[in-house]
């Protein structure tokens, strides 16, 4: 019981120093992959790069601790941290102090929905997210993921538009206006390096490779420009004139939000008093409010997109002082810096005192030292109840993604893998995680795949990469300040090109038809939705137990007679004459309420079209469970057939559907003549009864002395 409870206990057995210096040689090399992507992936998940770190160092040590791989790897990854951001980005801004103690309430939740399924031991309802759903899901996903970063490789900022194709419309726009060259390039060079590397030294941890050389280059050439600058020294009435307007219109938002809030107060007290009027005018203020507020918004945001298309040239006066004029408007003969600057702007007034210029590329920046500070998520029950489905499904995915890489790398140890237990594991990294200052956090298939090549013999591994974040937070993280951004969004692109398998597709159509059909609708419906990422994985869940549903209300129900080679098959397929009066019905799978009558209304046609029937026998070895209204129509009809004159007959019934048959007497209606344990001792009973000596001679039926075959 306690190893059960501390899987990790089993480390121990046989355990040397040789076993320890894999482990932490493994742990190290990992790490030095997951710092740089943990931070990129953060800023995927909307979150500042640091909060990466976060979910770096206590998530892969408890996952392993308490999971049943020793050589999965977990922390942030892609599409956990796409899905973060998606199913937040409603609530709050992204990057904000709400969207951040969001996040982390996310993972709480995440985490007690994933140990929840584990103690109870429900890990086969992962079974709901169907491979063609999660192919087609991944596909797109890695596609948004891929895109997503274009903002960052051309160093153009845009707001996020409703759909996800609308912002990449932005991006290619503001690019088109403007590419900052340098970051640019230096997106290019981490992605040339990365790949290089990848297929000619795979053992060379690339992406650290990638991120001290860029890095470096980026403090060498001093690649980030800022500077503020009082609003007199912007030689441009339009770009003054569209700064004021744009402080107007977000200076306008608070009150207006702040007085949503009160009428929201309203709103709920009416309710709970069963005031019809007062909910009605509480209820029309909200809207009137919410109508003002999204005016302003898009105000704001048309304000914010000419700021941006705003392009200076600082003009270096002869006192030292700078003066910045419009690209175009520069006076002849002026000295200039020779770089481009823009106005930076966000959701937040700009400050005219100290208006915030650029001149360069952005770059991680100051990464706060030390560790977070251990608190348990403030709970907010109107917020979780809107994040518990989207915490559904990134507890699903992030596990389906876990458990497919732990089974992938058990098949290579042979170690045996527990799915309630890995859920269990993955269930407390996320929500000691979030004690921690974490996001959502999974296994993750690149990192464990180095996990394993590197020699990680034990979890132990997991655990020494956990331990290295812990001193990069401590004494490392100024060496992060010159990163720039355009090699994390290089970092990402890199990662999320394993994910595109278009083999999946083709795959999933020759395996079944409705099978591709349902990738395919999936891959576009989460492409089309995005960033509502949960609409494409709903629509095929739903797509694929509707067809679960169809194919049970209308199973196969096969009329078998012989063909040449003696063996019984499907008479209609295969175009073959049939006894006339005998029919032998085979039912392929359980008979429930929801297909009994599709068996009847066969046996009904059958009986319409077959007008010298004299003997019905139900082929039952496909029948593996039957419920009340199957033994109500399995009763009926036998009354019925009897009643015209047909007798009917069962063979190769189980014990499961026997026991049913017993407890409600049926045994006893259909008799015990009438039930047979094979399909050959049926025959062997009932044909000769039917027929004469020549017509057995003529019939497809015939005495066939080797024992039966049934072939689909």
């Amino acid at each position: 019981m306690i190893r059960r409870i501390f899987p990790f206990l089993d480390w121990f057995t046989g355990y040397n120093p040789t076993m320890f210096k894999a482990d932490a040689i493994a742990g190290l090399t990992v790490a030095l992959v997951l710092i740089p992507q943990s931070m990129a992936y953060a800023q995927l998940a909307g979150m500042p790069a640091y909060y990466g770190l976060y979910a770096a160092f206590l998530p892969p040590m408890v996952a392993s601790l308490f999971g049943s791989s020793r050589q999965l790897a977990t922390g942030p990854v892609a599409v956990v941290s796409l899905m973060t951001a998606a199913s937040l980005e409603p609530l709050a801004t992204a990057g904000s102090e709400s969207f951040i103690a969001y996040a982390i309430l996310l993972s709480l939740l995440v985490g007690v929905f994933q140990l929840a399924l584990g103690i109870l031991r429900l890990g086969l309802v992962v079974n709901f997210l169907s491979h063609p759903v999660v192919n087609g899901f991944t596909n797109a996903a890695a596609i948004i993921i891929a895109t997503s970063q274009l903002s960052k490789m051309f160093g153009v900022n845009v707001d996020n538009a409703e759909h996800h194709y609308e912002t990449i419309l932005r991006v290619v726009q503001s690019a088109v206006h403007y590419t900052h060259w340098p970051t640019l390039f230096i997106g290019v060079l981490a992605l040339a390096i990365m790949i290089a590397l990848k297929r000619l030294a795979p053992r060379v941890p690339n992406v650290l490779v990638a991120v001290i050389i860029t890095t470096l280059l980026s403090w060498a050439i001093g690649f980030e420009h800022r500077t503020t600058v009082a609003g007199s020294a912007i030689q441009s009435p339009e770009a003054r004139a569209l700064i004021a307007s744009f402080n107007e219109a977000v200076d306008g938002i608070t009150p207006l939000a702040e007085e949503r809030t009160k009428t929201s107060k309203r709103l709920e007290q009416a309710k709970k008093g069963h005031n019809a009027i007062a909910r009605l005018d509480a209820e029309h203020d909200d809207r009137v409010m919410q109508s003002k507020i999204e005016e302003l918004k898009n105000k704001a945001h048309l304000y914010r997109e000419e700021i941006r298309l705003l392009l200076f040239k600082a003009s270096i006066q002869a006192d030292g002082s700078v003066l910045y004029y419009p690209v175009d408007q520069l006076p002849a003969g002026a000295q200039t810096d020779g770089r481009t600057w823009r106005i930076q702007v966000g959701n937040k007034p700009v400050k005219v005192d100290k208006l915030p210029l650029t001149g360069g590329g952005e770059v991680i920046g100051t990464v706060p030292k030390g560790l977070p500070a251990m608190s348990v998520p403030t709970v907010d029950l109107g917020i979780m109840l809107h994040l518990f489905p989207y915490a559904a499904i990134i507890s699903l995915l992030g596990f389906m993604e876990a458990i497919s890489i732990a089974k992938a790398i058990a098949s290579k140890t042979g170690q045996r893998i527990d799915p309630n237990q890995e859920l269990i594991g993955q269930g407390l990294a996320n929500i000691i995680g979030a004690i921690g200052k974490s996001y959502p956090a999974s296994g993750s298939f690149s990192r464990s795949a180095v996990n394993l090549q590197a020699g990680a013999i034990t979890g132990f591994s997991s655990v020494f990469t956990g331990l290295t974040v812990v001193g990069t937070l401590l004494f490392f993280t100024p060496l992060l300040y010159h990163l720039p951004q355009s090699v994390l969004a290089a970092i990402i692109m890199m990662a999320v090109m394993g994910l595109i398998n278009i083999s999946g597709f083709l795959h999933a159509w020759k395996a079944q038809w409705y099978d591709g059909l349902i990738s395919i609708l999936s891959f576009l419906c989460t492409l089309w939705f995005a960033p509502h990422l949960d609409k494409g994985i709903m629509l095929g869940v739903v797509l694929c137990l509707l067809v679960f549903l169809y194919k049970n209300m209308r199973p196969v129900v096969t009329s078998l007679t012989r063909d040449r080679s003696r063996i019984l098959v499907c008479a209609a397929s295969k175009g073959l004459k049939e006894c006339d009066y005998l029919s032998l019905i085979r039912f392929e799978g359980p008979l429930f309420f929801a297909n009994a009558s599709y068996l009847e209304d066969k046996i009904s046609d059958l009986m319409l079209c077959k007008t010298t029937l004299r003997h019905v026998l139900i082929v039952a070895n496909g029948i593996n469970d039957i419920d009340a209204s199957g033994e109500e129509t399995l009763s009926l009809l036998v009354g019925r057939l009897r009643s015209a004159n047909i007798d009917v007959s069962f063979s190769g019934i189980n014990e499961t559907v026997m026991k049913v048959l017993i407890r409600t007497h049926l045994d006893t209606k259909i008799g015990a003549d009438h039930i047979y344990p094979t399909l050959e001792e049926a025959l062997r009973h009932i044909h000769p009864t039917l027929h004469s000596p020549e017509e057995i001679k003529l019939c497809p039926l015939g005495i066939n002395p080797q024992p039966e075959v049934i072939h689909p």
